[in-house]
């Protein structure tokens, strides 16, 4: 039976980006960097070091991105729309042929 990196990935994603579970996932997140139990063990002196890097990168990276999405729903309606109505109006041109 096949454990893909991506299926794992995926369920850290959507369980973090779920708010019943997000702050288990982040304490889960923070046990596991200072437990000295890892996919591969911290004595290892570089290799030990890649798994703890990879999750602390995801976890910023998802966290980043829930922040970023809740300050865009904050952003008032109305700036939205009127940057849209500017940006999609029309402006007819008659278009006249020059002779070299």
């Amino acid at each position: 039976m096949k454990f893909p990196l991506e299926s794992v990935y995926s369920w850290y994603r959507n369980t973090l980006r779920n708010p019943q579970y997000r702050w288990w996932i982040v304490g889960g997140t923070l046990i596991y960097l200072l437990s000295p139990f890892d996919i591969l063990p911290d004595f290892f002196p570089i290799i030990g070091e890649i798994d703890d890097i990879a999750i602390v990168t995801l976890l910023f990276a998802e966290i980043s991105q829930i922040v970023i999405e809740r300050l865009k729903q904050r952003q008032p309606e109305s700036n939205f729309s009127e940057t849209n109505s500017t940006e999609s109006s029309t402006v007819e041109v008659d278009a006249v042929q020059m002779k070299e």
